[in-house]
C-alpha cells in the first residue's frame, strides 16, 4: 500500500466505501425476504471483509508511515469523533423527528450514540498516537497489541448495572451492544494490522515483492480461502457475530485482506488509468466526505421506506445514491476550494 511498492490505496478505499454503501442499502432498504436470501448473504459478505477491515488497515498503514507531529493526529482524531456524533444526529434526523413528535415509540439513544466506523477511526488514531513514542518502530510489541485487541473482547467485563450512560460509553470500547457496530475491541486490531504491515515490509528485502512471490502467495491464499470460505461467509453474514467477532475470524480476515490487497494492487497496476478506476480512486481520495454524505442520504430515506424494497430496485438505488453522493462531494470540494474562497 505504500507509494513505492503498492499502487492501490485510493482504489482499495474507494471499493471499500462502495461495498459499505451497498450493504447499508441491504440492511435498511431490502425486504426481509431479500435480506435473508443468498443475495442478502453475499451483500453482507461484500460489506464485510473487503470493506471496513480494508479501510482501517489502509489507515493504519499510513499512520505508521506518517512523520506528522503528535498534535496533528490528536486534533484529527478529535475532529473525527466530533464528526461521528454529528453524523449520528444527521443520518437519523428523520427518525429522531418521528420519535420527538410521538410517531415512533422507540429508544433514541442507540441511534444518537451508535458506534460507527468514524468513532473507531478517531479512537484508533488517538490511541496509536499516544502509544507510538513507547513502541516506536519495533513491530513485535505492536503485533502483540494487535492480537490482544482482536481477542480480548469475550474476556472483558460487560456492564450490567442500572446506569444507562455507562453501557453507552462501554459500547465504544467492548461488549456486545447492538448499537456498537465498530467497538475498539476487536476492530482496532485491523488498524494495528496495517501499522504492523508497514513496519515489517520496510525490513524485508526487495525480492519478497517480486511478481513470482506475489503470485505464489495469491495462489496459496486462494486455496486457503476457497477451502474456508463458508466460515468467513457465515460470520460476515450474521451482523451480531460479525461486529463482535473472535480472534479466529480476525485471523481468517487477515488472510482475506492479504489476498484482496495483492489482487487489487495487480489490477490497479494494469487498469488504474481507465475511467472506472479513476472514479474509484477519486472516491478513495474523498473517502470521509463520501462516507458522510451517503449516510446522510441513506439514513433519512430509510426511515420512510424501511425494509420495503425488492431485489430489482436495490441496484437502482445504488446507482442513484452514487450519482447523488458524487455530485454533492464535488460541490463540497468546489465550495472549499481556494479559487471559490477568493470570490467570497
Amino acid at each position: 500500500m505504500g507509494t513505492q511498492r503498492f499502487t492501490s490505496p485510493d482504489l482499495l478505499k474507494g471499493l471499500a466505501v462502495i461495498f459499505m454503501i451497498q450493504v447499508h442499502l441491504m440492511e435498511l432498504f431490502a425486504t426481509p425476504e431479500v435480506y435473508g436470501s443468498w443475495v442478502g448473504r453475499l451483500s453482507l459478505f461484500l460489506g464485510g471483509p473487503p470493506a471496513a477491515p480494508v479501510f482501517m488497515a489502509v489507515m493504519g498503514y499510513f499512520l505508521a508511515q506518517s512523520k506528522k507531529p503528535t498534535m496533528y493526529f490528536l486534533l484529527r482524531a478529535s475532529k473525527l469523533i466530533g464528526l461521528a456524533f454529528l453524523l449520528n444526529l444527521g443520518l437519523n434526523a428523520h427518525l429522531l423527528l418521528k420519535i420527538t413528535n410521538g410517531t415512533l415509540q422507540i429508544n433514541p439513544f442507540p441511534f444518537i450514540f451508535g458506534v460507527d466506523i468514524l468513532f473507531l477511526a478517531g479512537l484508533s488514531i488517538m490511541f496509536i498516537t499516544l502509544v507510538k513514542p513507547l513502541f516506536k518502530g519495533r513491530w513485535l510489541p505492536w503485533f502483540i497489541l494487535m492480537l490482544l485487541f482482536a481477542g480480548l473482547n469475550p474476556y472483558l467485563p460487560v456492564y450490567s448495572g442500572q446506569s444507562v450512560w455507562v453501557k453507552y460509553v462501554q459500547a465504544y470500547f467492548w461488549g456486545y451492544a447492538s448499537w456498537g457496530y465498530f467497538p475498539v475491541f476487536p476492530w482496532m486490531a485491523y488498524v494495528l494490522a496495517g501499522y504492523v504491515f508497514y513496519l515489517i515490509i520496510n525490513k524485508l528485502p526487495a525480492i519478497i515483492f517480486s511478481f513470482k512471490i506475489r503470485l505464489l502467495l495469491v495462489i496459496v491464499l486462494t486455496v486457503f480461502l476457497a477451502m474456508s470460505f463458508n466460515y468467513g461467509l457465515r460470520v460476515a453474514s450474521i451482523l451480531e457475530v460479525y461486529y463482535h467477532h473472535s480472534l479466529l475470524y480476525f485471523l481468517w480476515d487477515l488472510a482475506f485482506l492479504a489476498w484482496w490487497i495483492l489482487l487489487i494492487d495487480e489490477i490497479s497496476r494494469a487498469w488504474s488509468a481507465t475511467l472506472p478506476f479513476r472514479y474509484l480512486q477519486w472516491i478513495g481520495k474523498n473517502v470521509t466526505a463520501f462516507y458522510v454524505v451517503q449516510w446522510l442520504i441513506v439514513g433519512n430515506i430509510a426511515t420512510a421506506i424501511y425494509k420495503t424494497q425488492q431485489i430489482g430496485t436495490l441496484p437502482l438505488w445504488l446507482i442513484g445514491l452514487l450519482a447523488m453522493t458524487s455530485a454533492l462531494v464535488l460541490a463540497f470540494n468546489w465550495l472549499k476550494s481556494p479559487r471559490h474562497q477568493a470570490f467570497r
